[in-house]
């Protein structure tokens, strides 16, 4: 359905706040006492507890002659906004049936009191059907009352097609329907009908008539239009200000990404004298959060402890949310102090505590004992709840505690919950349930650009890019909007899998679509060239953007870095820092990734010591890593270890993770057994850490140390995951496994690769059985190695594309050495480029000789 506004057909009957006169209320100020002398009705609405309320509801007796029937409507009147206010809800609805067998008959007043009553209960229909059955009774109050209540069941046509019926009759509008009206308008569906309603505001002079229309307005143009350069005019231009305004300032800037704007202003806030609330105390603590600002967030703290606010359910929840952002180490204790010392917990701050360990610390495993705990606390987990516990359950891949999940899920009705079944859809997914995750697609309410966005990532993540590319193509057909979003999301898809034919396809529909200028959709074209093998096409994209961010700079540095182009991704740094656009955490992860890549190893630790103090970027987990892994690869690997040992937080598993590489690359056996134990001590089930040990021990031939681990692995139900490269071909992906025969064309691969292993050895080529990990004979090894998945790839691409055309292979581990020296020979007896993508960086492989240098 459709709605619009003519300006001209009402503007001529609304009237300024200046003339128009609000309609008077019958009931008298001085009021008579009820009944009962136990209840003294000239304060009834500020004394009475919950417990009184129900018993003078209880209580009431219209057939007594003490009181007239004016003053029993009155009394009435009064425990029914003591009932509103106090959300004794279930109170106010004993009352009207009361007054229903009563026959009192109850004016336009009591009516519109009655329509808020059941507003605030959710229960529109019958707010409504008290709207309709009022006929003559209708006044002003009546009609913003029900405007009011359809704008708080997200009922915003049904407001507005109620206000053009209230203008119709010839009623004017006052500040209080303003204000409803507007907060209708505060999103993307009807925010240029706001903008309209906005003019007739100033028209007639009721901008100025109330805080609560300037607070519309601002949510209107921050909510529906994203256009806080309005919001802060409408702000600037208010003559009356309070708490309120500025809270919600504060907030949406927080909100919409710019969480500096929003603690600049609560600084001003301050300077011009006004107290902060709780609710302020939330907003600028979410802006603290987002850009990890520790010390302001200390601070804060402080003033919360000081203030007495430190039960406000609220600021307990962004205390917590705070904590567990800014920590440098991903830790969470900070975050579950202040949980613990919260004196109630509610549903919103135990979601806060969940969400903290699911996404700060990565410890899954106490997210979902902690939703336990929650459960048998007996409180009632909401739709943010479960997304953050689903969540858990996909990182651990714990599918049995997730379908319990699912069926908690289906008996709350919440499975068909956009947030939800997302969240189902790639925990499904994750564990490899790919017709679960469909099937949890298919039962939303609403298939919006998230859920087909997750869809198609869920079919990215398992190669299934023809079923990726058809969730897109029906997202078109069903009605629901492309956005740069959705283009974004796809191109991530795209990326994830290295199909650059598709990545093409797609980008030439963005440019058809119109969407060519987004900002968010260059950087995810600099993002998809550059992860499917094309650095000069990611180049190029990032050359012809008008408007650059951080993240457009930091796409273009990872992207020289992960192809090894550690000169040019540092040069692209200092330009960079030379056009005024300030690093980010991620920015330093690119750099010394890059640095780590070629050996830099001067210039790594410049860029580590320098980015606290020339750009205020605290280093993290992350960037120790780095460090860790620049030292690792050079093979320093003594000098890791002290930089382990020195770090002002404990190392986790991906610092000593990435260590245990190093020691298998340079065959360091006792430092990588130091390095497993300390992933075992932190996770016993680790899988890396027996495997990357395994493979050390294996490759000095100690495979009874191999034949160990094997059983532990066995013993804990730990199985190996399988490596397996694919490569596109006419836009199709084929994905190989270790001696992989299920292709169709698998005979044609494997004379090629005979053929291939006889004119590589002629060449030079000497398998290097180092890397069989098997305890079998030298000639079984080196069949071994030529069943590896790349080689299958590499044949397969040799056989199936133009020879101008470079090949190019995805793997989803570290490429192997032997191979890797293969594929040089490779290059030389073919005189093909071979591009490889593994786990860590590109290989560019032509005429014998690797961009990487043999440094990896």
């Amino acid at each position: 359905m459709t709605l619009s506004l003519s300006l001209p057909s009402f503007s001529a009957k609304l009237v300024p706040p200046s003339v128009y006169k609000a309609p008077t209320y019958s009931y008298r100020q001085k009021l008579q006492p009820f009944s009962s002398k136990d209840y003294n009705f000239q304060h009834l609405a500020g004394n009475l507890s919950v417990q009184q309320l129900h018993k003078a509801i209880s209580t009431l007796d219209f057939a007594s002659h003490q009181s007239t029937h004016h003053e029993q409507l009155v009394n009435c009147f009064l425990l029914l906004q003591a009932c509103i206010s106090s959300r004794s809800f279930e109170l106010g609805k004993l009352l009207h049936h009361k007054l229903i067998d009563s026959g009192l008959e109850l004016d336009s007043v009591f009516l519109s009191s009655l329509i808020s009553l059941y507003s605030k209960c959710g229960d529109w229909k019958k707010a409504f059907s008290i709207f309709q059955s009022m006929g003559n009774k209708r006044d002003l109050v009546s009609w913003s009352a029900m405007i009011s209540c359809f704008a708080n069941n997200n009922m915003e046509f049904e407001a507005l097609v109620t206000f053009l019926d209230m203008l119709e009759i010839g009623l004017y509008p006052n500040q209080y329907c303003f204000a409803s009206v507007i907060r209708s308008c505060s999103n993307a569906k009807y925010a240029s009908i706001g903008h309209i309603i906005f003019g007739i505001v100033m028209k007639t002079g009721y901008f100025d008539s109330d805080v609560c229309v300037g607070c519309t307005l601002i949510d209107m143009f921050a909510k529906g239009s994203y256009d806080m350069d309005s919001a802060c005019k409408v702000f600037d231009k208010m003559a009356q200000k309070d708490v309120v305004t500025w809270t919600l300032m504060i907030t949406r800037f927080a909100q919409l990404g710019c969480p500096g704007v929003a603690i600049d202003l609560f600084l001003t806030m301050l300077l011009n004298g006004y107290m902060p609330n709780g609710f302020t105390l939330s907003g600028v603590l979410s802006a603290t959060a987002e850009l990890e600002f520790l010390s302001l967030g200390q601070q804060l703290h402080s003033w919360v402890i000081r203030s007495g606010l430190a039960s406000h359910d609220s600021v307990g929840c962004s205390l917590v949310d705070m904590y567990t952002k800014c920590a440098a180490d991903g830790s969470v204790e900070n975050s579950r102090k202040v949980f613990d010392r919260m004196p109630n917990h509610n549903v919103m701050s135990w979601t806060a505590i969940i969400r903290g360990y699911v996404q700060g610390s990565g410890q899954d495993k106490e997210a979902i004992k902690l939703f336990c705990d929650m459960l048998q606390g007996h409180v009632t987990p909401n739709h943010f709840t479960f997304y953050s516990v689903l969540k858990a359950c996909a990182n651990q891949e714990d599918l049995h505690f997730g379908k319990q999940l699912h069926a908690k899920l289906v008996k709350l009705g919440l499975s068909s919950v956009n947030s939800v079944g997302n969240a189902l859809i790639n925990m499904y997914a994750r564990s490899g349930r790919m017709e679960c995750a469909r099937k949890s697609f298919d039962i939303l309410f609403e298939n919006n650009l998230i859920s087909y966005s997750t869809i198609v990532n869920a079919h990215v993540n398992y190669l299934n890019s023809e079923e990726a590319f058809e969730s897109f193509h029906n997202s078109k057909h069903t009605g629901v909007g492309v956005n740069s979003l959705t283009f974004a999301n796809l191109l991530n898809g795209a990326a994830c899998i290295g199909t650059i034919g598709k990545g093409e396809q797609i980008h030439a529909r963005v440019v058809k679509s119109g969407f060519g200028s987004a900002q968010c959709i260059n950087n995810a074209l600099i993002s998809m060239y550059s992860r499917c093998g094309n650095i000069e096409t990611a180049l190029r994209v990032f050359t012809d953007m008008g408007d650059r961010n951080v993240i457009s700079w930091t796409s273009v540095i990872t992207g020289f870095a992960k192809h090894g182009f550690a000169t040019k991704a540092l040069e692209m740094f200092y330009e960079m820092l030379q056009a005024g656009v300030k690093p980010n955490g991620v920015t330093y992860v690119a750099v010394l990734s890059a640095c780590s890549h070629v050996g830099l190893i001067d210039e790594g630790w410049k860029h580590f010591n320098s980015m606290y103090k020339d750009h205020g970027v605290v280093p993290r987990m992350e960037h120790y890593a780095c460090v860790v892994d620049l030292l690792g690869r050079s093979g320093s690997l003594s000098e890791a270890i002290e930089f382990i040992n020195s770090m002002p937080f404990e190392a986790n598993a991906v610092v000593w993770r990435t260590f245990l590489g190093s020691c298998r690359v340079h065959g360091n056996i006792k430092l990588g057994e130091h390095a497993a134990k300390m992933i075992l001590e932190q996770d016993p089930h680790d899988q890396s850490a027996h495997v990357l040990l395994s493979n050390l021990y294996a490759s000095k031939g100690q495979w009874k140390d191999v034949g160990a681990i094997r059983k532990a692995m066995k013993q804990k139900s730990i199985t190996k995951e399988a490596g397996s490269s694919w490569i596109e071909v006419e836009n199709k992906v084929h994905k190989f496994n270790l001696g992989d025969k299920s292709h169709p064309q698998a005979e044609k691969i494997y004379d090629e690769l005979d053929r291939l292993a006889s004119k590589i050895k002629s060449l030079g080529y000497v398998p290097n059985t180092d890397f069989v990990l098997h305890d079998v004979e030298d000639e079984q090894k080196e069949q071994y190695l030529f069943r590896h998945s790349e080689k299958i790839a590499v044949a397969f691409g040799l056989i199936s594309t133009p020879k101008l055309k470079p090949i190019r292979v995805f793997k989803d581990f570290r490429v192997c050495g032997d191979c890797h020296a293969a594929m040089k020979y490779i290059s030389m007896a073919t005189g093909r480029e071979i591009v490889v993508r593994d786990a860590t960086r590109f290989h560019h492989i032509m005429d014998g000789t690797c961009s990487c240098n043999d440094y990896w």
